[in-house]
């Protein structure tokens, strides 16, 4: 069975991958590579892509593996019915009733309250008796 997958190239730190069909049994890095159908860098997110060569061996049965099916979608290639696309993953938080934002706010205590207005009209009212 074949499988479209990306192979890893480029530097240390700096990852660049080549889209290709290979016998599903092997591994990536092996070097047997029926097709080479595209490039993708991450850092630039720069695709090139041969359409029309990845629908022929989509069409012969080579199995995408979940990011180049992602990829391929977003670029427009038509994905057989039978290819999974994996759906987005959410992030829930294990205890968001912990959260400080889920928390309720707390009220100043109301003698603070109170006493803010009253400073701050005292302040008015000395204000015009020096002018």
């Amino acid at each position: 069975m074949l499988a479209i997958r990306m192979q890893r190239n480029g530097r240390a730190h700096y990852p660049t991958y080549r889209i290709v069909v290979q016998e599903a049994q092997r591994h990536p890095l092996s070097g047997r590579v029926v097709a080479e159908v595209g490039n993708y860098n991450p850092a630039t997110k720069a695709l090139t892509l041969d359409k029309e060569l990845v629908e022929k061996y989509l069409k012969n049965g080579a199995q995408p593996s979940s990011r180049v099916a992602f990829i391929l979608s977003k670029n427009g290639v038509k994905l057989p019915d039978w290819v999974k696309v994996a759906p987005k993953k959410s992030a829930k938080a294990k205890h968001a009733d912990k959260l400080r934002k889920n928390q309720p706010k707390e009220e100043a205590p109301a003698e603070e309250v109170a006493e803010a207005p009253a400073e701050e009209a005292a302040a008015e009212e000395a204000t015009p008796a020096e002018a």
